[in-house]
């Protein structure tokens, strides 16, 4: 009978022990797999939400890559990006706060945001945004809302909202009636957050034109070189920020994201300690109870190298089975974590804290070998250096 064998019949024996030593490792497992997700989830959520639509440029006003002070001169400073020839097409964006009058009820509090497109070509490029039912805007007066506002405000597709534009913090503003074109999603929306959009035009219109050649955003995409782009646009304009998708992420994994990545880091490591302990004592309680059989095998014939091959083979089995339990425990427990996560306030609803890669896989399939080997180790030194006569004499006299 070889090694794996032997353990598997050693294992069986004591289905207790077993049994603890399998759920132990699944839950230590899930937690690591659970670690190894939060690490770069939302760096690679982050990414993906900043490439979905086609833009790698984001200019500002600032040296903020989100948001910034907004862009004086914004038609200008448009136009002049955009007949760069390495910029495909450009998309204004003017946040703004507006309320959402409602015939019964207080008014809600929604974010609004009026974008304008450029391009060199005749295709215009993507909005900022995914129609999920109705259509896209077609003119000025019309609006795109996402499913929290058409829910509390009761409307849908083909109905109008009355809304009142803040555009610099004049609230005394008459109300302009927008009509719904359709029901979209917003990448950067919370879950509960009211938004609503409408081409830049329309939205000047409903601030009375108060709103002036200012955006927030210009959205850029570039011909195949984002880096070249950025590049060219701040030695066009020197006055704006311009980052590509790649350095906005490195700027927010550098300022807030670091903090998930050492929470998995320290998590991580108790995680793997845990389980080699846990293992360890286990194998140890199991050796030290059959310390006679070991020493009857080896004066059987047993050689030293295949008593300890014993010892390594029980750890990997209870070490594989766990570790072949923890994925799904993992993913479902991940799926838990990330919903609870993503309530929180001010996360966007499309951005995920846990989110599934191969190269996650891998690691925990490397840390659950290196925990079954780190922790067999003190069982097979005990098992190596066993005395084979003495030990049988102790179990003679005992």
């Amino acid at each position: 009978m070889n090694a794996l064998g032997f353990a598997w019949r050693s294992l069986v024996r004591q289905p207790a022990r077993a049994a603890l030593g399998v759920l132990g490792v699944a839950a230590a497992g899930a937690l690591l797999l659970d670690m190894l997700l939060l690490s770069q989830g939302l760096i690679v959520s982050m990414r993906d939400l900043l490439d979905r639509y086609g833009w790698d440029v984001r200019v500002t006003g600032g040296d903020l890559p989100l948001q910034g002070p907004r862009m004086r001169d914004a038609t200008d400073t448009a136009d002049a990006i955009v007949r760069l020839p390495s910029v495909r097409a450009a998309i204004l964006l003017r946040v703004a706060d507006a309320r959402i009058e409602r015939s019964s009820g207080a008014a809600l509090t929604a974010q609004c945001l009026g974008v304008s497109a450029r391009s060199r070509g005749t295709e215009s490029p993507s909005p900022p945004w995914t129609i999920v039912r109705g259509r896209d805007l077609s003119s000025d007066g019309e609006i795109v809302i996402n499913s929290a506002t058409a829910e509390a405000a009761g409307a849908a597709p083909g109905g109008s909202l009355t809304i009142r534009a803040s555009c610099t913090g004049e609230n005394a503003l008459p109300p302009t009636t927008m009509r719904v074109a359709g029901i979209a999603e917003f990448p950067f929306s919370a879950i509960n957050e009211h938004v609503i959009a409408g081409t830049l035009e329309g939205l000047k219109a409903a601030c009375a034109g108060n709103v002036g050649d200012e955006i927030d955003l210009l959205l850029v995409t570039s011909t195949g070189d984002p880096e070249g782009t950025a590049a060219a646009i701040r030695a066009a304009r020197p006055a704006v920020s311009a980052m590509t998708n790649d350095e906005v992420v490195g700027r927010l994994q550098q300022a807030g994201f670091s903090y998930f990545r050492q929470i998995s880091t320290v998590l991580t490591a108790v995680t793997v300690a845990f389980a080699a302990l846990l293992i360890a004592v286990l194998l140890t309680v199991s050796v030290n109870q059959r310390l006679g059989e070991i020493a009857a095998l080896r004066a059987l014939g047993f050689s030293r190298s295949r008593v300890v091959k014993d010892v390594l083979s029980e750890s990997a089995l209870i070490v594989g089975t766990g570790g072949l339990l923890s994925l799904p425990l993992g993913f479902l427990l991940a799926i838990g974590l990330d919903r609870i996560l993503r309530a929180l306030p001010g996360i966007p609803a499309q951005l995920h804290f846990f989110v599934f890669e191969r190269s996650a896989v891998t690691t925990h399939v490397a840390l659950l070998v290196a925990t079954a080997l780190i922790a067999a180790v003190y069982p097979m030194r005990v098992v190596a250096t066993l005395p084979i006569a003495a030990t049988l004499r102790d179990e003679v006299i005992g």
